[in-house]
């Protein structure tokens, strides 16, 4: 008699023809659709990505940033979307310290880099698609113009900026407080500038002339110099936008900054871990931190430890903090920073990295030196406090806080998608919340506030720079197995981002655990090093545990000395995950979906 399957939220998704998962069903389904039309994978995912800035404003919009992996079934490679955009020429240490600031504000017009989800969606739909943009975007106008369900998550996020909408930022209160009110969880809400926006870029598209190439160019002509640039460059210019410093400043954004950038092509990170190569984004982005820890996990025996017990919790968060601790020292644009990605990757450093994880909770913030340079650390210390309802975080047990100054809470979504030829899709698409900053009222969209993420301070590989990417937290993965494309995955979160999504991998690797075994299982993240959101606190020692977690786990992690709080029993991460499995009865696509918010969704066949 066979075995019973052990109790999942919901299946692991099964099929042969196509897999998709998301942070919300709609955009879930709507890249399903495309894939039964019969569109590949990259076509399923663009739709998806603009689904998504219509259905999760609060999490993503078009002026916002997307990293993204692919794999191509056609040429067998693995490369990264670049859509993060850098800070403009403005952008100038001299210039915020003239401002009298000490950080860049996490919210209004001083943060915005070059809009880049857009140019990189539009990339991807060139290079690898087969559909026109007008067909890429027609769910998004769909759901922007006839209205969508809008869940607790987005009415709760209009709720704690609603003081500031209605005093300082009336272009976004006119598009999320109609009639002067707040949305009713799961009314059906309409955008109707975004769909005209939309429209007009799809317009663009098919009265453009050439092949289905030329005519994708023409809209990304459109919005990097065409009206879109235009347009950005007079907000800017024009409005004086409260922001989290308390005061109202004008953007340093220009149409010619969006004209000097396009997204481009990136062959990825990687680093072999027990059969399987982990593929991430750049030392541009906190990806390489995921690899870090692979690098010093290899040292212990996590199959031999249960993956709710104290030692595989302890030991996880140990080796966090110290890749994270190395990401604040070492990680930069490597376009003009000089980041030593080998060496931080090699095993001579990380075995001897690796005899730092003892018995007792780190303090600490403890940088390595693989060069001998010596490490350099920010000096601007913020007070934990601080950071309520500011930056990116998915924290399920830290509710918003009414802000008048806009540092209410952002995210992030996600999407991932493998078709019937074996083209993989992991995007993590983010910035451009309606929180961020004031909509633009032509094109119901408002832009993101990426830039927070640099140090105004010399001399670190994260300070801030004219025309450099800022060290996103945006870190999509997919890994190949014995060389062989096999999974998708990522999840929303910030700085938990690269946490989260290994411990769904070390599940699943070291604990023979499905997809949705592995997203279903509690977890776990520390706050213990800067976080990449203004206003950039710590909180050394700390580890967050779902409330699932059994008590005597939660008991040893406090006496070794971490600083523990228990949140809800669903309160950690957003993963989705799609996956590859090679069987003697040929190729089978599986999927999973986070239950965490009642928003993500696995669907396939």
């Amino acid at each position: 008699m066979s075995q019973q399957p052990r109790f999942t939220t919901r299946p692991e998704i099964r099929g042969n023809f196509g897999v998709v998962a998301s942070t919300h069903w709609i955009a879930s389904s709507a890249a399903m659709g495309v894939l039964e039309r019969g569109g590949n994978a990259f076509d399923a995912a663009v739709t998806a990505g603009f689904v998504l800035q219509v259905v999760e404003p609060h999490l993503n919009g078009a002026g916002g940033d997307l990293p993204a992996l692919i794999w191509s079934a056609k040429t067998r490679k693995m490369e990264v979307l670049c859509g993060q955009g850098p800070s403009p020429q403005a952008a100038t240490l001299d210039a915020f310290r003239a401002l009298d600031l000490k950080l860049i504000p996490g919210s209004g017009l001083l943060a915005p880099c070059v809009p880049g989800a857009m140019d990189a969606w539009l990339l991807l739909l060139r290079d690898h698609g087969t559909i026109s943009v007008a067909d890429a975007l027609a769910p998004a106008i769909h759901y922007a113009g006839q209205g969508y369900p809008m869940v607790h998550r987005v009415v709760e996020t209009i709720a704690t900026v609603t003081e500031l909408f209605r005093d300082e930022w009336p272009s976004s209160a006119a598009i999320y407080l109609p009639n002067g009110n707040l949305p009713r969880p799961m009314q059906m809400f309409r955008n109707p500038a975004l769909a005209a926006f939309y429209t007009r870029l799809a317009q663009i598209g098919e009265q453009a002339s050439g092949s289905r190439e030329n005519r994708v160019d023409a809209v990304r002509t459109a919005w990097r110099e065409g009206f879109v640039a235009e347009r950005i460059d007079r907000f800017c210019r024009e409005t004086e936008a409260m922001d989290a410093s308390g005061r109202r400043h004008r953007g340093l954004l220009t149409g010619a900054d969006m004209a000097a950038w396009q997204a481009g092509w990136e062959a990825p990170l990687t680093y072999d871990y027990k059969g399987w190569t982990v593929a991430k984004c750049g030392p541009w982005s906190q990806g390489p931190a995921f690899l870090q820890q692979l690098a010093l996990l290899k040292y212990f025996d996590l199959d031999k430890m249960d993956p709710s017990g104290p030692d595989f919790v302890h030991v996880v968060t140990e080796a966090a903090k110290l890749a994270f601790a190395d990401r604040e020292a070492w990680y930069g644009d490597p376009n003009v920073v000089d980041v030593p990605m080998q060496a931080l990757l090699s095993d001579a450093y990380n075995a001897e990295r690796a005899k730092l994880i003892g018995a007792m909770a780190s303090l600490e913030l403890r940088p390595g030196d693989p060069t001998g340079l010596g490490a350099k650390l920010a000096s601007v210390k913020a007070e934990a406090g601080l950071a309520a309802g500011v930056g990116e975080p998915t924290v399920g047990n830290l509710e918003p806080v009414p802000n008048k100054r806009g540092s209410a809470v952002g995210d992030t979504c996600h999407v991932d998608v493998i078709d019937r030829w074996g083209n993989m899709v992991a995007a993590t698409p983010s910035g451009g919340w309606l929180q961020s900053s004031p909509a633009i009222p032509e094109f119901g969209f408002c832009l993101g506030t990426r830039a927070q993420m640099f140090w105004l301070e010399d001399g670190l590989p994260n300070s801030l720079r004219p025309g450099v990417r800022p060290r996103t937290t945006l870190s999509p993965s997919m890994a190949l197995h014995d060389g062989k494309p096999a999974m998708a995955f990522g999840t929303p979160g910030g700085d938990q981002q690269d946490q989260w999504s290994p411990q769904f991998f070390l599940k699943h690797v070291h604990h023979a655990l499905n997809l949705q075994e592995a997203i279903d299982g509690p977890a776990f993240h520390s706050e213990h090093f800067p976080s990449s959101f203004y206003p950039r606190a710590a909180k050394p020692g700390f580890l967050a545990l779902e409330g699932r977690f059994p008590a005597a786990t939660v008991e040893e992690l406090r006496r070794r000395g971490h600083v523990v709080a228990v949140g809800g029993d669903w309160s950690e991460g957003r993963l989705c995950a799609t996956g590859i499995e090679q069987t003697p009865e040929g190729m089978v696509l599986k999927a999973g979906a986070n239950p965490r918010g009642m928003q993500g969704y696995a669907v396939g066949r």
